[in-house]
């Protein structure tokens, strides 16, 4: 049966506009992504296949294009759709950041790193730059390495910062193989760069390392 043919208060649009996106499950917000569904299945009954051929939605949104299209009902056109609403999301935490009143706490730019870093499949050493009432200047991302690791220099990162004023720094970093929990490399990197940025009254407020599903935060567990 077609969706058209369900009741209003079933059918998944109809449900957010009454109800707000929150109230949808993970297929009916898919099934209205997808707008249509293919021979035999609906928008749901798709939405629900690929949920389950994946495991989930972040599975389904990092596939590559050429998984993504492979799949019924996918194609280019929905693949080029995808990456557009996962950038604007994007763009839309880093607007929040910036537009913001002062970050605080580790928690106010957590958000918009871990959608930047959490599933690249490499190592990333990247640099938030605040003034000295802690309002974001800019993001870099400074270096980048493998799977196991990349090689910072700590030159560049105060480099970087005078470049752009910043009076203090938030560091990240991700972890490809998912596991957060600072290395004895992370520590040790961490106590190199407060002191070089010290030197020039630059103060480093935290250090996040961003694992699959979790983040440490340096600043939080005391090692600062």
């Amino acid at each position: 049966m077609p969706i058209t043919s369900w009741p209003k208060e079933e059918r998944p649009r109809e449900r957010l506009l009454l109800r707000g996106a929150q109230a949808l499950s993970d297929a009916e917000l898919l099934a209205i992504f997808l707008r249509t569904g293919c021979k035999g299945k609906t928008a749901v009954d798709l939405a629900r296949q690929l949920l389950h051929e994946y495991g989930g939605l972040r599975a389904l949104f990092k596939a590559d294009q050429q998984r993504f299209c492979s799949s019924p009902g996918l194609g280019t056109a929905k693949y080029a759709q995808l990456q557009a609403v996962l950038e604007m999301s994007r763009r839309h935490l880093w607007e929040t950041l910036q537009h913001d009143a002062t970050l605080t706490s580790p928690e106010d730019s957590r958000d918009y790193l871990v959608s930047l870093l959490r599933d690249r499949p490499y190592e990333v050493f990247a640099c938030l730059f605040l003034d000295n009432r802690h309002r974001v200047l800019g993001f870099e991302e400074m270096f980048r390495g493998t799977i196991n690791g990349a090689s910072v220099h700590p030159r560049e990162v105060v480099k970087q910062a005078l470049h752009i004023n910043a009076a203090a720094v938030i560091l990240v970093h991700n972890h490809p193989s998912g596991v957060a929990e600072p290395s004895q490399a992370d520590h040790s990197l961490t106590r190199h760069l407060r002191d070089a940025l010290a030197l020039v009254e630059i103060r480093v407020l935290d250090h996040l390392v961003v694992g699959d599903g979790e983040v440490v935060s340096f600043a939080q567990r005391g090692l600062l």
